[in-house]
């Protein structure tokens, strides 16, 4: 490879899964905790990991090639540099769990866009609103061979490395986040299931129940707004306001997105509504992976959850 090969780091959607299909609002961070690279000397994977990533990596080429032959990438892209590359030995060197809802595959895209596209619209350099929207929609395209259908969040944050916030298609800005402070008695933690999901069938499953009409009602008319109110309440810093819709929120996904909460963990997810101890919520499409909890008290959500394995990412 002629350039030193950078690193993409993860991700977390704070607020916004499954409604963002429907134009809701959604606020996405970058994180730093994972990570990876496309090179051809990898540090994160063995032998065998290697080797199943350059196959990937090649099934992927060959869809793109497919994209680009249908002229359906909307930018020029270097097919022949990425196919050469890949019998050289290319792989995509990650330390993102595949499957739990941090953008694994986001930054696999991002890199690859990064690396191949040719005019590609800058990560380096402050870009417009249609130029966003317009990266967005190349991601979307690309990532899409991974789940069926991408919304081109997660491999936009992936990419540009700044929280961003959707407030519609079409509107698309960075955003400052509240300051994180080492000794907030609040915060949002990761939860691990520690077991992967699979996105494309829970998205499939969505959008068929969003074709019954009590369903959609429900998305559109109440799980939209809380998830809204919460987005607007912690930009703000207005931690109570954002609680009471927390509240709101985690309630009507074990009510209706059931299916995207691993068995296991709906006790625990009810147990957090019933001692209001801390509040739960899909971290991604869900069906395993990480899930994401707030928490007024985080010392008393640890106690509460000393049997599993949580990782604290912003306090308050």
């Amino acid at each position: 490879m002629s350039t030193t090969p950078k690193d993409f780091n993860s991700k977390i959607l704070l607020f916004g899964e499954y409604g963002v299909i429907h134009n809701a609002m959604a606020l996405s961070i970058p994180y730093g905790e994972f990570g990876g690279r496309l090179t051809f000397e990898p540090t994160h994977l063995n032998p065998i990991e290697a080797q199943k990533s350059n196959l990937s990596l090649k099934n992927y080429a060959a869809h793109l090639a497919q994209l680009i032959e249908a002229q359906k990438l909307p930018f020029v892209f270097d097919i022949d540099l990425f196919e050469r590359e890949i019998e050289q030995g290319l792989v995509f060197d990650s330390s993102i769990p595949q499957g739990f809802g941090v953008g694994s595959s986001g930054a696999l895209v991002a890199a690859i866009y990064d690396r191949y596209a040719l005019e590609k619209i800058s990560n380096t350099e402050p870009i417009s609103g249609k130029e966003t929207v317009r990266l967005k929609e190349s991601l979307a395209r690309m990532e899409s061979f991974f789940h069926g259908k991408s919304s081109g969040m997660d491999p936009l944050i992936c990419y540009l490395a700044q929280p961003m916030l959707i407030e519609s298609k079409e509107n698309i800005n960075r955003v400052g986040l509240p300051e994180s402070k080492l000794s907030g008695k609040s915060g949002i933690f990761l939860l691990n299931t520690g077991q992967p999901g699979n996105t494309q069938p829970l998205v499939n499953l969505f959008l068929e129940k969003c074709k019954e009409e009590g369903f959609l009602s429900v998305v559109k008319q109440e799980i939209i707004p809380f998830s809204d109110n919460c987005i607007k309440a912690f930009l703000k810093g207005e931690a109570q306001e954002m609680f009471e819709n927390l509240k709101e929120l985690s309630a009507l996904a074990l009510s209706y997105l059931n299916p995207m909460i691993p068995r296991r963990f709906r006790k625990v997810w009810k147990r957090g509504l019933d001692t209001q101890s801390y509040y739960l919520k899909l971290c991604g499409s869900g069906g395993g992976g990480y899930l994401l909890g707030f928490a007024e008290d985080l010392e008393k959500a640890q106690a509460e959850l000393q049997d599993h394995d949580l990782k604290i990412i912003h306090r308050f």
